[in-house]
């Protein structure tokens, strides 16, 4: 084509045209697409595909958060105490968030995993003055990924002391909670048994709705308040920081009960 004629179909043809037809029709590849959260699980190798099935769910989750500069904080490294063994899924976590700080917590070493964007820290995961000391270093954390010990006990230290201390907004997901139901974990045969993980995600569940609750001396709870959405899955609860307080329609609708409540149970 000549220059006039390329001249001529930029000025009168183009505006006429969508950006994308525009390019097809000079003949421009397509970006490539960048490859999704489960794509470079597989590339990388790590059980959150595969192994288990993670992925999907997380890419619902922090798909929005992507492009934003963030500290992500994984607790639990892999590869136990064997020496260059772990770290799948922090180099993971670090191509799918291109500007990311990545904070992996491990009570072993894991710092032959170190390069520019992805830190590695020893540490116990219940200890308070490590786990504020992250924070300290690195900022606090937009998402928080516990896969570490997966005993209940120690889930439950890790969420109490870091979960208060999260940005509204921010994500926190439990990995492998099926430990709730293996007591060689620290958890119970009985699905209803008191103290586990789950028995932990269930009352989550129940303090969305603590406006609803009808008892006149419940005081709600941190998570009650702070708690905005609990998701579960197969062997992975996410859940999402956030006020919740959106108010109750329970004395418009239970007037009778209301009316006949002693004024002072209302306080």
């Amino acid at each position: 084509m000549s220059d006039f004629l390329k001249r001529t179909a930029v000025r009168h043809v183009k505006p006429r045209l969508s950006p994308a037809l525009w390019a097809r029709l000079r003949g421009d590849r397509e970006p490539p697409s960048r490859p999704d959260l489960t794509e470079i699980a597989a590339r990388t190798g790590t059980d959150k595909w595969g192994v288990h099935f993670y992925t999907p769910h997380y890419e619902r989750h922090l798909a929005h958060l992507r492009d934003e500069e963030l500290v992500l904080l994984e607790i639990g490294v892999g590869g136990y105490a064997r020496d260059g063994k772990g770290g799948a899924s922090l180099r993971m976590w670090k191509r799918y968030f291109p500007r990311a700080q990545v904070v992996g917590l491990d009570i072993e070493d894991k710092s032959f995993l170190d390069r520019p964007r992805l830190t590695t820290v020893q540490a116990d995961q219940t200890d308070p003055t490590a786990l504020r000391g992250v924070l300290e270093r690195f900022g606090v954390p937009t998402v928080v990924i516990d896969d570490g010990s997966h005993r209940p006990a120690d889930i439950l230290a890790t969420f109490e002391i870091l979960f208060p201390l999260l940005p509204d907004g921010a994500i926190y997901a439990i990995e492998d909670i099926q430990t709730s139901y293996w007591p060689e974990f620290g958890g119970q045969e009985d699905p209803s048994a008191p103290g586990t993980t789950m028995a932990f995600v269930k009352a989550l569940v129940d303090g969305l709705n603590h406006e609803e609750f009808l008892t006149p001396s419940y005081e709600p709870t941190y998570t009650d308040t702070h708690v905005r959405a609990v998701h579960c899955y197969h062997n992975l609860v996410v859940l999402e920081k956030g006020d919740n307080l959106e108010g109750s329609n329970k004395r418009k609708v239970l007037r009778k009960r209301f009316r006949e409540q002693p004024r002072s149970s209302e306080a």
